[in-house]
């Protein structure tokens, strides 16, 4: 089978775990391959992607083999595959449009940008460096709000013919406008808002359905999340987080029993933590009612590498965007995006989702 070409736009953490991990499971075979949700998505392997073009922003990372811009500064994700060999393609500048918030520019931190002297690209030259490419997936790694940047990419995709992950909380594949283009020229679309492997969303929703099937009246429920990555560093301008709030808001109140009115819930990022880097510490609580009106309550707490949690997820997504493309499928994948992303088009259940999307791999319908 061919290779899976990628194009990445954002070369972050999480591009850097997502490479690292292309290359940590090389050697692997099924029965070594641990913390993977798929080994094989319609006879691609993890290691069946090659990175074929990226794109970003910072002058420490553009120009750039790939292999070494995933390690430069200011990532800083845990590194637990650092023999990568140089893979011979370049990071090309990018638009910067809005994907830069503006207290970062001139931030005292050594974990913020470098802003690139490099001319920006034109849509015409970013289309032609897809085209070139031969992309078949492109997955978007963008900072928290950068609407005007991921549109941007989102239409070089559509004219370059290239399926989209998005993987950032810009609605594209839930907003019907979009929808419809990509639907239109045929080309497969997961998102949005990546939901991590084991992270604060899945398992909010977890306790949440839990209590949803054992009776249980949930009454007041907070997340709270700190780290010291670009991400959170970014998200400390709250004009940013209005689609990150709502995203991971809605991911947990579509499984709740009965929605919750916006003063007692409360799901988003907190802080900004620098020593905490990559390390992303979420603490979830929720209050309740059990039998007889007899209250309870949970508090947890979860501690996970922020990007390693989220590039096991988005290389299944890649990999169903590529079989789509086998398959003459285009516009929104529902199943996967409903069981990747925290604000799908149409929210299920956690449970259906996962049904639903192992029959779109064993070629079943779609939903």
């Amino acid at each position: 089978m061919e290779k899976i070409k990628l194009a990445i736009v954002g070369v972050g953490n999480c591009a850097s775990s997502l490479v690292q991990g292309i290359y940590f499971y090389k050697d692997k075979t099924s029965e070594e391959a641990i913390g993977l949700m798929h080994w094989d998505i319609g006879g691609y392997k993890p290691n069946d992607i090659d990175v074929v073009a990226a794109f970003d922003i910072d002058r420490r990372k553009v120009g750039q083999d790939v292999s070494q811009a995933i390690f430069a500064e200011p990532n800083c994700t845990m590194v637990f595959c650092q023999d990568i060999p140089e893979i011979g393609t370049k990071v090309s500048m990018g638009r910067m449009l809005d994907g830069v918030s503006e207290h970062l520019v001139n931030y005292a931190d050594k974990y913020t940008f470098v802003p690139s002297d490099a001319p920006e690209p034109t849509r015409d030259d970013v289309i032609a460096i897809l085209k070139e490419s031969g992309a078949h997936v492109l997955v978007n790694y963008l900072p928290v709000g950068s609407e005007e940047a991921t549109s941007f990419y989102a239409e070089c995709c559509l004219e370059a013919g290239v399926a989209f992950v998005n993987c950032i909380p810009v609605f594209i594949a839930s907003n019907q406008l979009w929808a419809d283009k990509f639907e239109s020229r045929n080309i497969p679309i997961v998102g949005d808002d990546i939901k991590s492997q084991l992270g604060a969303t899945i398992v909010h929703r977890m306790i949440s359905d839990l209590a949803k099937k054992r009776g249980v009246k949930i009454e007041r429920t907070y997340q709270l999340n700190t780290a010291g990555n670009t991400d959170f560093l970014n998200m400390l301008n709250r004009t940013r987080l209005k689609s990150k709030k709502e995203s991971k808001t809605e991911a947990v109140q579509s499984v709740c029993e009965t929605r919750l009115e916006d003063e007692n819930i409360h799901v988003g990022p907190s802080d900004y933590v620098p020593w905490q880097k990559d390390n992303k510490v979420c603490f979830i609580r929720v209050e309740g009612k059990l039998f007889g009106d007899v209250p309870m309550n949970i508090e947890m707490r979860l501690s996970v590498e922020d990007s390693p949690n989220s590039a096991g997820v988005a290389i299944d997504a890649i990999r169903c965007c590529k079989l789509a493309l086998d398959r003459g499928k285009g516009g929104v994948l529902f199943s996967p995006s409903s069981y990747f992303m925290k604000h799908p088009p149409k929210q299920y259940p956690d449970g259906d989702a996962y049904r639903m999307t192992e029959e779109f791999i064993n070629g079943f319908r779609e939903y």
